[in-house]
């Protein structure tokens, strides 16, 4: 796709992509393909997509533009639910859209960070994007001073998110409660098997790489379950 820039379309507040490597002398440039970003919420079953995509297919529509519809059922933050916005982010990777549109910000985007990132990336695939109702628009000057703002919001967000999962484990820890990933020796998986692998290591049918991706450990882990094993068993004989 050639180089994509922007012009102000005083009909309305979406600035125009135009396509004008590609377009030779005296012929329009092709229209713009608009992605049309609909979501509703699983919560409730009564509401209905089209009271976003209707205007926002008016809008296309008066503007000559080629829209292609994306429509989704799920919450902002659950992302293995929405396959729609991952087909949109895909197709905007590949440059077969020009702009994202949509009704409202939260219709898109889970939080300030996710919107920024998702901007910062369509920007640099030369991807536009505008909020209907909001008056966002990143391919206008006003666009660019939001996300230096969004930035500024998100990296604050980023400084609030690390203080409370600190203080979140400093009070964990005077709980007495164990932070982190419990030692190999502790966890379900090898608990359940550790004592088949080890006799089958024993017994010479099973080699010890074979018994550490059977337990999900390393090799150097491996060796020292099998040696603390080994020292319970010499004890108890001793005894």
């Amino acid at each position: 796709m050639s180089r994509v820039s922007s012009s102000y379309d005083r009909a309305g507040s979406v600035a125009l992509p135009v396509n004008e490597a590609t377009t030779p002398p005296g012929m329009k440039p092709r229209p713009l393909r608009v992605a049309l970003y609909a979501r509703i919420s699983t919560r409730d079953k009564d509401q209905d997509p089209e009271l976003q995509l209707a205007p926002m297919r008016d809008y296309a529509s008066t503007r000559g533009w080629d829209a292609l519809v994306y429509v989704d059922a799920a919450s902002a933050a659950d992302m293995a639910g929405r396959p729609a916005w991952a087909r949109l982010v895909a197709d905007a990777r590949q440059r077969r859209i020009d702009l994202v549109l949509v009704w409202k910000l939260d219709r898109a985007f889970r939080s300030t960070l996710h919107c920024l990132r998702t901007l910062e990336a369509w920007q640099r695939q030369s991807v536009g994007f505008a909020c209907l109702t909001q008056d966002v628009d990143t391919t206008s000057p006003e666009g660019q001073l939001l996300l230096t703002i969004l930035a500024a919001v998100a990296e604050f967000e980023r400084g609030l998110i690390a203080e409370r999962v600190k203080e979140g484990m400093s009070n964990a820890r005077r709980k007495g409660a164990r932070i982190g990933r419990p030692p190999a020796a502790e966890r379900p998986h090898v608990l359940r098997h550790l004592e088949t692998v080890r006799a089958a290591v024993d017994a010479g049918t099973l080699s010890k790489r074979a018994a550490a991706r059977q337990l999900r450990v390393g090799f150097g882990t491996l060796e020292r379950l099998l040696t603390a094993r080994k020292g319970v068993g010499s004890e108890t004989a001793q005894l």
